[in-house]
């Protein structure tokens, strides 16, 4: 009976155990991300942009899954590299051109290029960045992670659907626009938000619940005016997390200045 439970046991032991979950996880993102392509094919604009938003939101949970089972390996990590290239990169470029960039012809296509390089180019400096020591520069990004780049250029499209555009917008100019700027934020060295090392007071987890409850439930109501002011509020985050890094950064050299003048006065 003994030997008969041990061989219906589920999860193993073993660390080959933990990692089916998070790559199984990121595996499921990549499909949503390449179906979210067939969604723009059919002019079914809406579902691919909730197609990308769902692996961005995988795409966050999967690594710290990982991380809290104790599944991390190289294998999910290239693996993730290859996801964020296809539903982050491939992905909002192709429903982009489906819905504007096709009427530019050969400019249309370019922009799209441009972009997914970019994003590969992101994607492989951060693979390297990843295996330096940590530091207080964890809490910041070089540049503007691929998630966050992919939603970016979907935003002339998710204003489109929100009804924000109470005027009429040349979206011809405005599309190559965000197109151009997100290649140059991803590439970039600017400093913004990891948001992987947040320390929450216990007394405020229950508004923090509520918080995360009231989020996704106006994002079921008000789908599209739920993205459109997120991705607005990310921006102003932008300059504010810069000044935050600088201030922070300015802090450490005073520091570790105090700390060789010491070490000096010691010899």
């Amino acid at each position: 009976m003994e030997q008969q439970k041990k061989n219906l046991k589920i999860v193993s032991d073993k660390k080959s155990a933990r990692i089916i979950l998070p790559n199984m996880l990121t595996l499921i993102g990549v499909c949503i991300g390449l179906t979210s392509i067939r969604f723009a094919l059919d002019g079914k604009f809406e579902l691919a942009i909730i197609s990308i938003i769902f692996a961005a939101l995988i795409d966050g949970l999967d690594g710290r899954i990982a991380r809290l089972i104790k599944g991390t390996s190289k294998v999910g990590k290239e693996l993730d590299s290859l996801t964020d290239m296809i539903s982050f990169g491939v992905a909002p470029a192709f429903v982009m051109f489906f819905w504007k960039l096709n009427s530019l012809g050969k400019f249309g296509w370019l922009l799209c290029l441009i972009y997914v390089i970019c994003v590969a180019l992101r994607l492989a400096r951060f693979n390297i960045n990843s295996n330096q020591e940590p530091s207080w520069k964890d809490n910041f990004f070089e540049g503007v992670p691929s998630p966050a780049g992919g939603i970016l250029i979907l935003t002339p499209l998710i204003i489109s659907l929100s009804g924000f555009d109470l005027y009429p917008l040349n979206y011809d100019i405005i599309v190559p626009i965000f197109f151009i700027s997100t290649s140059f934020l991803l590439i970039s060295k600017l400093p913004t938000y990891s948001f992987k090392k947040i320390i929450i007071p216990r007394k405020t987890t229950i508004f923090l619940l509520f918080g995360i409850v009231l989020f996704f439930g106006l994002l079921l109501v008000y789908t599209f005016n739920v993205i459109a002011i997120s991705v607005i509020f990310y921006l102003t985050l932008l300059p504010i997390s810069f000044i935050n890094y600088q201030n922070i950064k300015k802090k450490y050299e005073i520091e570790k200045i105090q700390e060789e003048e010491d070490l000096e006065d010691i010899l």
